[in-house]
């Protein structure tokens, strides 16, 4: 529950303002940000969940309110949010105009309407056009789906795991992987010891396309949470995977421990010095802006600049040129990002193809 809210806040930010705004006599702006956000998860409560009764998202408002401020801004989170309907609007029909009266298909309206900044959307109608982007921005918006991949099991055991436990499944598109709808990896048999791992279709779509020949040494330079490691380990004679991070590697290992390959060792190390001599293959799965990940990270939109973009793109290339060094002749250099944008994808590629 505490998710839902949290993730459907951070989709619909900016429909909720707009329902927040006509009761706040100094705008958002002049609301304190921890206020705020109290009244942006009473409001979420009051439009999109029918299952949460109305005095409940205003009393756990107005004790949060009353919690960090004293009875005075109780008081103010009290008034606001019982001046909000509540509805059976739900985020498509905000979304769409419906309530707002907004059609149009500029950067500000779209972003307006699907809560995602005006730059950004600019940038992809100029890539994608209108239609494509309006439904990169209700993918965005809606709620992913849990998806795991088979690991120590494989598919036919779990999927016969699943089915004696009465635990519904789907395929994920292009068969990458199993759509587990409202589970928890946890609830899953098995899962403890590795029988699964949780990855989206896109990423298990990058092993797949990867196609790493068998019995070759793999260094994944950053690897963490693992997912790909796991994938491609499964096919590796060795793999070492790193990250920078000395608490990402933790994660790293202990799900390599859980569902990795045996035949793997996790460092930490920095991409931009890799310590291996050469190997047969590589795999950079380079820092980025993550535009890729909004429907599973809705936070993130909210944190991405334009100078961003140009700064991972930056380190990007300087780790793509390093790690170039340590595959053995002809190795395999593998290359993935998290975003949906040029400067970060085939930007770099065609400038590690063509450097001096």
């Amino acid at each position: 529950m505490a998710h839902e809210i949290a993730a459907g806040v951070l989709r619909h930010r900016s429909p909720i303002d707009a329902l927040l705004l006509p009761h706040l006599a100094s705008g958002i702006g002049g609301v304190r940000d921890d206020q705020l956000d109290i009244l942006r998860i009473g409001a979420y409560q009051l439009r999109y969940l029918e299952r949460v009764p109305r005095h409940a998202a205003v009393d756990t408002a107005v004790t949060l309110g009353r919690r960090i401020a004293g009875a005075r801004v109780g008081g103010f989170i009290n008034a606001v949010l019982r001046r909000i309907p509540s509805g059976d609007a739900t985020p498509s029909t905000v979304e769409s105009g419906v309530e707002s009266g907004e059609s149009g298909t500029s950067a500000e309206d779209l972003g307006a309407r699907y809560s995602h900044p005006a730059w950004l959307v600019a940038r992809w109608l100029g890539r994608f056009g209108p239609e494509e982007t309006e439904r990169l921005l209700t993918l965005n918006n809606s709620r992913p789906e849990l998806v795991v991949q088979p690991a120590r099991w494989g598919e036919d055991a779990l999927i016969a795991s699943l089915d004696q436990q009465g635990i519904s499944w789907k395929r994920a598109p292009f068969g990458a992987g199993l759509v587990v709808p409202g589970r928890r990896p946890q609830e899953l048999p098995g899962f403890a010891t590795g029988t699964c791992y949780v990855q989206d279709p896109a990423q298990s779509l990058v092993a797949r396309y990867f196609d790493l020949p068998t019995q070759e040494t793999l260094f994944d330079a950053c690897a963490a949470p693992g997912g790909k490691a796991i994938a491609l380990g499964a096919r590796a004679a060795f793999v070492v995977a790193s990250d920078l991070r000395p608490a990402r590697a933790r994660r790293l290992r202990e799900n390599l421990e859980r569902a990795g390959s045996p035949h793997s060792a996790v460092v930490v190390a920095d991409a931009a010095h890799p310590p291996i001599r050469p190997v047969d293959a590589v795999l950079l799965d380079a820092p980025c802006i993550g535009t890729g990940t909004f429907a599973r990270h809705p936070d993130a939109r909210w944190r991405v600049t334009e100078a961003a973009i140009t700064d991972l793109a930056a380190e990007a290339g300087r780790l793509l040129a390093a790690l170039g060094h340590v595959v053995r002749p002809g190795g395999l250099l593998f290359f993935a990002t998290c975003s949906l944008e040029a400067e970060e994808n085939e930007v770099q590629i065609e400038a590690f193809l063509y450097q001096d």
